[in-house]
């Protein structure tokens, strides 16, 4: 019992630590997310932000949100509502989401006035909402609330309490359906501070009017900014940009209900929490997403969270800080040049002098390093070069059969031509025939004579599309006869679907003759049968892999790690550089060489390289 509570244990905490890695492979999450105003609408942008960032953490599925929005939001239109559940409804008739999330009050009532015929079984989480604005009489098994609840009395007695000479709150609160019933709660809410403040209601006004009163403002009076969605002239307004706009001309601090307002303009005090209520949230829809029925669970509403300042805004405007509540947070704290640069006001002078030393070092390393690796690459194009010329010599009975074939045809074929034409009555017909003959001997020995060319010159730089296919082949038909000459039986496994690649078919070329030759010298001495194996194939990520395997005496295991090290060689007359430019050039492909010893005999190299776009 005691392992498996320690096996549970060890389980969650691997949970908690890498949920990436028990989301690989579970199905995605279709979630519906339904806008109040738009995406751009504070608080509500605010909030969604904060649960898309919640879910991707929390949730162990996939997720993919599907944004829309109420726009009869802001105009109290109910007409267009009915479109617009027909269009949800046939957007998401064969498919539907596995939850809704309404953000808001409006797209709340919305989906409650519309339940039966908006996807009636889908499970329908409300947030970003008021407790007053959700109709729990008409919430249904299939609904979950994470609502707020506003206490607009503690927004006052904060507005007294640091600011005790207040006489005037102007509260600015729009036009919209919603911000009219918000109007009503206020006006009831603040009633009891009538005796001890008055208040200045601009939800008949336009925002316009607003600014041109703000700077004008008379002395010991504060701002309620609630939103400001729709003015009095029916303009619409997104808050973040309207509160920006008001900050910049009004003089009085300016005080609110939600945090995701905090961080510029407001002075600060009791707000909703936006990282507390996104996680919320986000909890619940996992919760219904993991199979909880979303009206069994239970969320009480969240009040404000403990008082935060911006400690900016309280300098402005002369507020003391032993005047804030206990408990209270202040934010942005600027500390004092002498808090700052006290320390390093002291050693600068040593801290210029050290940068400039090291500045003057690495300026010198630097111009070192640049030097050793231009010997380095010069000495590698070098050794590359004379290993093709090293190479040449080891095939010059494959080069000299392959353009002698080509040379003898053209004199056969030419006397042929002459023959027909001395006769007393030339045979032009044939002579003809002859004549094509020689031209296409001489079209393939010139061919065979460019591509010696090409192997052996210096342009390795030049790159383009490769057939690795290709190239093994030229390389294979370069080394039949020495293969032959030694009884090696060549197999080949070639897959005919591999993608194309960018490179230097010479310098691959040069790789493949490498591997080839070495695994001939490996197989050359062996008793019969001898046998050297040629395979490409895909790699799983969509590259090439090639693999040259011969039977030889194979590789000892102590002499794998350095194989492909400059200078090191198990042969009496070797260089020890082949395997070392054939890792050198793979390299420079983006690609990776190895080396296996084979379980019988032999040993194989292999090579991967990505292929165009990996």
């Amino acid at each position: 019992m005691r392992r498996l509570t320690v096996f549970s244990l060890v389980l969650l905490v691997a949970c908690v630590a890498c949920p990436a890695a028990f989301a690989a492979g579970q199905p995605q999450k279709d979630i519906l997310m339904l806008h109040s105003f738009g995406r751009d609408f504070k608080p509500w942008s605010e909030y969604a932000k904060g649960v898309r960032t919640e879910l991707n953490r929390q949730s162990p599925w996939p997720v993919n949100i599907i944004e829309h929005s109420l726009l009869s939001a802001l105009h109290g239109d109910e007409n267009p509502e009915g479109s617009f559940v027909s269009y949800l409804r046939a957007l998401f008739s064969k498919d539907p989401p596995d939850i809704i999330l309404s953000m808001g009050a409006p797209a709340a009532g919305f989906v409650q006035r519309h339940r039966q015929q908006l996807l009636a079984t889908t499970p329908m989480v409300f947030t970003a909402v008021e407790q007053r604005r959700v109709q729990r009489s008409d919430l249904t098994e299939n609904d979950a609330v994470v609502a707020v609840a506003h206490d607009f009395p503690a927004i006052v007695d904060n507005i007294l309490r640091i600011l005790p000479e207040t006489k005037t709150i102007a509260v600015v609160v729009g036009a919209s359906p919603n911000e009219r019933f918000w109007l009503q709660e206020m006006r009831r809410e603040f009633a009891p501070f009538a005796n001890r403040v008055s208040f200045e209601w601009y939800n008949d006004r336009s925002f316009a009017e607003i600014l041109q009163q703000a700077p004008a403002l008379p002395p010991h009076t504060a701002i309620y900014w609630h939103s400001l969605n729709i003015d009095a002239a029916a303009v619409v307004h997104a808050s973040e940009t309207s509160l920006s706009k008001l900050y910049a001309v009004a003089n009085a601090p300016i005080f609110t209900f939600d945090g995701s307002f905090f961080g510029q303009e407001i002075v600060g005090g009791p707000m909703h929490s936006v990282l507390n209520l996104s996680r919320e949230t986000a909890a619940v829809v996992v919760r219904i997403l993991g199979g909880e029925k979303a009206g069994e669970i239970a969320i009480p509403a969240s009040g404000f969270a403990s008082p935060i300042y911006d400690w900016r805004q309280l300098q402005r405007w002369g507020i003391s800080e032993s005047l804030l509540p206990a408990g209270s947070e202040v934010r942005f704290r600027e500390p004092s040049a002498w808090q700052i640069y006290r320390i390093q006001i002291l050693i600068v002078a040593a801290v210029i002098l050290l940068q400039a030393g090291s500045i003057t070092w690495l300026v010198y390393e630097q111009r070192r390093r640049l030097a050793a690796e231009l010997v380095t690459r010069e000495a590698m194009f070098e050794l590359t070069q004379m290993n093709r010329i090293a190479g040449a010599g080891e095939l010059s009975a494959s080069i000299a059969h392959e353009v002698n074939q080509p040379l003898a045809a053209i004199a056969l074929n030419a006397g042929a031509a002459l023959n027909w034409l001395k006769a007393k009555t030339p045979n032009l017909e044939k002579a003809r025939d002859a004549l094509i003959r020689v031209v296409s001997d001489s079209h393939r020995a010139g061919h065979i004579i460019t591509s010696l060319r090409a192997l052996f010159r210096k342009d390795t730089e030049q790159k383009g599309s490769v057939e690795i296919n290709k190239v093994i082949l030229t390389v294979l038909e370069l080394v039949r006869i020495e293969l032959e000459k030694y009884d090696i039986a060549v197999h080949t496994q070639f897959d005919d679907g591999l993608p194309p690649m960018t490179g230097s078919e010479v310098q691959l070329q040069q790789v493949v003759l490498n591997l080839v030759m070495n695994a001939k010298e490996a197989v050359q001495s062996a008793p019969l049968p001898r046998e050297l194996r040629v395979e490409s194939e895909r790699t799983a990520d969509g590259g090439v892999q090639v693999s040259v395997e011969d039977s030889g005496a194979g590789i000892s295991p102590s002499d794998l790690p350095r194989i492909f090290q400059p200078m090191f060689t198990t042969k009496p007359n070797g260089m020890g550089m082949g395997l070392a430019i054939c890792r050198s050039i793979v390299e420079a492909h983006d690609g990776r060489i190895w080396a296996e010893a084979r379980a019988g005999a032999g040993s194989a190299f292999r090579f991967s390289l990505p292929a165009d776009g990996t």
